[in-house]
């Protein structure tokens, strides 16, 4: 299994974390922010306070808590303004950047998103698969197990430590009882399911470790007992539940401009990705007018095949990255790759596998593209950024834009540079991706604009993903929908960080009259780690005037 971060990788925050936030409250005789060391320093006390309190390993998410809290960040960021950056070099002003960014995510949790009460998913507690990007997406509370964190496989230490996590679930639970009294409809609807595919996800990992370790399947199996109580206590209430669940437009604009650093509005949001769904679709339909006399989709039929296209399409990917000089290739990037092939999932005929799988049956090597993600997490791990800050990865995923706007990116960059060129119907495949992409945002937009419900989300981005390959009740977009209802700025990422990123393209060659190479731009671009585009654009260009824009400063 493809690990994340090592324990020695997160060992000094998780380390901090368990510090009293009070006791690591700033107070009028600390020391000041002066060097660059400084703010590393700074920024590991800030990431121990933002852990809530907790007693046992069990979080405090009361009112009293997190009104405490709230206050106490005030100071947080007063200290952090008071630096004085003079002299500093842009990659160590992106730092303080980054900070500050940091700390408006909490503010924003606190005055607006507040999911410890209004979101039931937040309080899913096992996590049995990885992300692919650097931190969990979403809002979850402190001190989850992330089973993927642990080696494969486990060993009796591992085991215990799972067990004895797994047996806080029933204390969580009962405080989670106290503390949601949101009224947010959808999602507290989509949260009960949320619970319930974790009581699902305990019973097959209690049945997984029985044999190994029977005490963690125990532990487990208590988990479950405590996760269904919680589910039906959650669904017991959920016809009482009538407000709604999205932020609204001021709301979700000052979340783009001051916790991501995007230079929009929600309305601009909206023109951009509509303006991508257009493309997308007239795109795909002049590439289907050119292919309209060659063979369909030839999709994958048996396991024999899946294994045998899958790896050629890592071998033919990777050779295409080296012999264009695209990215210096690691030991890493094709281990990465592999790693993520999985195996044939057989389905009955007219069946759907899912939107991503329907891709990958049809040609395997678009897909590849888009996993940069896993080529991202293995650099971090391998690779650490010098900088701790950046090392680490970022909270309220600051860090959507550039991972998702890269990876989504990837697949039309190397489109254009060539992959495909033998290829004319995987081009089509792009397109259908991209469509995809834009009307599951413009979902997500429309209901923290509060114009669509949850329902009403999914249908808009079955209706504009082509070919049939999203129906509304399908697993995906149900998914989907609901993790961007829960983290304002996430579905539009993968489209508005790839815009991004062409704007930073756009720039970086401009300043090089013409002299563009793509092999340097990678370089640089992967140097200054998984942080906000608009924070690479200044590094790589000393343009600030995205950053700037975006913070309505001069």
């Amino acid at each position: 299994m493809f690990h994340r971060f090592s324990a020695p990788a997160r060992g000094p925050l998780i380390a901090g974390i368990v510090l009293s936030a009070v006791l690591l409250s700033p107070n009028a005789d600390a020391q000041s922010i002066r060097t660059h060391d400084d703010l590393v320093e700074f920024f590991f006390d800030w990431r121990a306070f933002h852990a809530p309190p907790n007693t046992n390993g069990v979080p405090d998410y009361s009112p009293e808590a997190m009104h405490r809290r709230h206050a106490e960040l005030a100071r947080w960021q007063e200290r952090l303004a008071a630096a004085d950056t003079s002299g500093w070099t842009i990659a160590e002003q992106i730092d303080w950047y980054i900070v500050r960014a940091e700390m408006n995510g909490l503010d924003f949790a606190h005055r607006v998103k507040k999911p410890w009460s209004r979101d039931p998913a937040f309080w899913v507690w096992f996590y049995p698969n990885p992300t692919d990007v650097p931190e969990r997406e979403g809002p979850q509370i402190w001190g989850a197990v992330e089973l993927p964190d642990y080696g494969e496989p486990l060993t009796s230490d591992d085991a215990e430590e799972i067990a004895r996590r797994l047996r806080r679930m029933p204390a969580v639970y009962e405080h989670a009882r106290t503390v949601l009294t949101g009224n947010a409809r959808d999602l507290w609807v989509t949260g009960v399911r949320s619970i319930q595919a974790q009581s699902e996800a305990l019973d097959i990992f209690a049945r997984r470790m029985e044999s190994d370790f029977p005490d963690l399947s125990a532990a487990a199996r208590e988990a479950r007992t405590a996760s269904d109580g919680l589910a039906s206590w959650l669904a017991e209430r959920s016809d009482e539940k009538t407000g709604t669940s999205g932020v609204g437009k001021d709301n979700y604009s000052w979340n783009l401009r001051h916790v991501h650093l995007l230079p929009y509005d929600w309305e601009d949001e909206v023109l951009l990705m509509q303006r991508e769904l257009n493309r997308s679709h007239a795109s795909l339909r002049l590439e289907e007018h050119r292919n309209r006399d060659l063979p369909g989709h030839a999709q994958i039929q048996t396991p024999d095949e899946y294994d045998r296209r899958l790896n050629e399409a890592v071998d033919e990917y990777m050779a295409f990255l080296e012999e264009e000089a695209i990215l210096p290739i690691r030991e890493y990037m094709d281990q990465a790759l592999r790693e993520r092939i999985g195996s044939f999932s057989p389905v009955e005929e007219g069946e759907l596998r899912g939107f991503f799988s329907e891709i990958t049956y049809r040609d395997p090597i678009v897909m590849r593209t888009h996993h940069y993600h896993w080529f991202d997490l293995a650099r971090m791990r391998d690779e650490p950024h010098e900088s701790p800050i950046r090392a680490t990865p970022l909270l309220y995923n600051m860090f959507d834009g550039r991972a998702e706007g890269m990876a989504t990116g990837m697949e039309e960059m190397m489109m254009h540079a060539g992959l495909l060129d033998e290829k004319p119907r995987a081009r089509e495949l792009i397109w259908v991706l991209l469509a995809q992409r834009a009307a599951r945002g413009l979902g997500g937009l429309y209901q923290h604009g509060l114009e669509m419900s949850f329902d009403e989300a999914t249908q808009y981005a079955s209706k504009w993903t082509p070919w049939g390959l999203l129906p509304a009740d399908g697993a995906t977009i149900q998914w989907e929908e609901q993790f961007y209802l829960r983290q304002p700025a996430y579905g539009t990422s993968y489209v508005i960080g790839k815009l991004e990123i062409e704007r930073l393209i756009a720039e970086y060659a401009r300043q090089r009259e013409g002299s563009f190479d793509l092999g340097a731009f990678m370089d640089a671009f992967n140097a200054s780690g998984v942080i906000p585009v608009s924070l690479i654009h200044w590094e790589m260009t000393g343009d600030k005037s995205v950053l700037l824009d975006a913070l309505g400063e001069e």
